[in-house]
């Protein structure tokens, strides 16, 4: 059985679907039983489970809100995900722990790889990263997972918050941060694949551990995902209003957003044969799925 931590969030939605897709035994556990943000009572859980592996889809998101929330955040971000590490370690089953491109301040010019210098510019990005040193440091074999930009049909996003807003005739949208769109589902598919590919070794060997980035294939702006998005809800009958791009000065926010969150997911294709499909296509996938489901606009 294959542990996760995280019920309502959209990775974690995403996987039960994929694992049901792909016949795989696997179970999301979230509050009541499982409180992450509680780490001492996180080992009982996991050892009455007894999985196969544990994969970390819980997480504190609200980026302008950990500003004000920065214990709770870490709390959420590092202390649990350590927990649920040091868990894996004892059990001798591989762990997969999702992070960001926010640990990142966004100052270089083109991808980031993996052994780039970290530095993330608020509370948020200070807690990820606070667990991703955590998660390591209970448990060395661990693997970790850098993503961006998660949309999805479930829970709210970019995507579904652009095609709510259709019927306006004109949106600003931020034309100067640029990074990958990643589809949830996709994700999903990612980390079953690297379960798929360690399962029956049992941990990750030294060479499989440690951190990898994990984003859509591309990228883009928020202005240029915007005009894709409206680009596929017109396909559906949706209105594609006028989309006026603005640099992010005439956007202000709590939290400072990285200016380049691209992530260079060579090291995930070479280590395990792996590579997320290009945003578009998936942007397009997303669409005609909320399409099916009645729940575009």
């Amino acid at each position: 059985m294959i542990f996760v931590a995280g019920k309502s969030g959209q990775v974690a939605r995403s996987l039960e679907e994929a694992a049901v897709d792909q016949g795989l035994h696997l179970q999301a556990y979230g509050r009541p039983e499982l409180d992450i943000a509680s780490p001492e009572s996180i080992e009982a859980v996991v050892m009455a489970a007894n999985p196969a592996a544990i994969i970390n889809a819980a997480a504190y998101t609200a980026v302008d809100q950990a500003e004000s929330e920065e214990e709770l955040a870490t709390k959420v971000n590092a202390d649990g995900p350590a927990a649920l590490a040091s868990v894996a370690a004892k059990l001798k089953v591989p762990f997969l722990h999702i992070s960001t491109d926010y640990v990142f301040d966004g100052s270089k010019a083109s991808a980031y790889v993996e052994t780039d210098p970290v530095g993330p510019t608020g509370a948020y990005g200070r807690s990820k990263l606070a667990g991703e040193k955590a998660v390591l440091a209970a448990n060395p074999r661990a693997i970790i997972l850098r993503t961006a930009w998660v949309y999805s049909p479930f829970g709210k996003n970019f995507l579904k918050t652009m095609l709510s807003l259709a019927g306006r005739d004109r949106l600003t949208v931020v034309a100067d941060q640029f990074g990958n769109p990643t589809y949830a589902p996709d994700i999903a598919n990612m980390l079953l694949g690297i379960w798929f590919r360690l399962e029956g070794e049992g941990e990750p060997t030294p060479e499989q551990a440690g951190i990898y980035h994990m984003s859509g294939s591309g990228s883009t702006s928020w202005h240029g995902f915007a005009e894709a998005i409206f680009e596929e809800g017109a396909k559906y009958g949706l209105p594609k209003p006028e989309v006026a791009a603005i640099p992010t000065s005439e956007y202000p926010t709590p939290a400072k957003r990285p200016a380049n969150s691209r992530l260079d997911c060579s090291k995930l294709k070479r280590v395990f044969g792996l590579q997320q499909p290009d945003w578009r296509d998936s942007t397009a996938e997303c669409v005609k799925r909320l399409s099916q489901m009645g729940e575009l606009g």
